[in-house]
């Protein structure tokens, strides 16, 4: 007999689901990435590179869904959490399961910045600011070459293969 009073997470994967999913790390040699990833994708996960502003997938994107890790099978924003922040990237107010979205001080190009990073397979999405809208204040800057959407229909079956 199945469990429908299974514990839902945030991001509507039972609790156990992201539990195992966050305690993972998708690990690639250098050569493996290079394979798995465009040119694009790999300069911007695996070298924390950034896209041109504007010039990206996902800036202008409407369709509802959620956006996923290119280096894994991890779901990090959800479209219902982002919203136009004039900056020509994709923004979000909050990663649709914290734990799946690491952070780490960025010191580089002369400024202090917050990184943000997939925690499971360690790849660079972009950076996190304190400037963003209600609740949570924060605005997830995010690269689009480090993000595959998924249309919400195709994500409800693949949450339904997790219970």
């Amino acid at each position: 007999m199945e469990n429908t009073n299974v514990e839902k997470s945030a991001c509507g994967l039972p609790s156990r689901v992201v539990i195992d999913m966050a305690g993972r790390a998708v690990r690639r040699t250098d050569e493996e990435w290079r394979a798995l990833l465009t040119s694009e994708q790999y300069h911007v996960t695996r070298q924390q590179g950034t896209e041109p502003p504007f010039r990206n997938a996902y800036w202008d994107h409407h369709e509802d869904g959620v956006y996923f890790s290119v280096g894994s099978d991890t779901p990090l924003f959800d479209s219902r959490d982002k919203f136009d922040s004039g900056t020509g990237w994709p923004s979000f107010w909050r990663p649709i399961e914290a734990r799946f979205v690491a952070t780490e001080v960025d010191e580089s190009h002369g400024m202090r910045r917050i990184e943000t990073h997939c925690a499971v397979d360690g790849g660079h999405l972009g950076h996190v600011f304190e400037d963003g809208p209600r609740p949570t204040g924060l605005r997830y800057c995010i690269n689009s070459a480090a993000l595959r959407f998924m249309p919400r229909a195709e994500y409800e079956r693949w949450l339904a293969g997790r219970d």
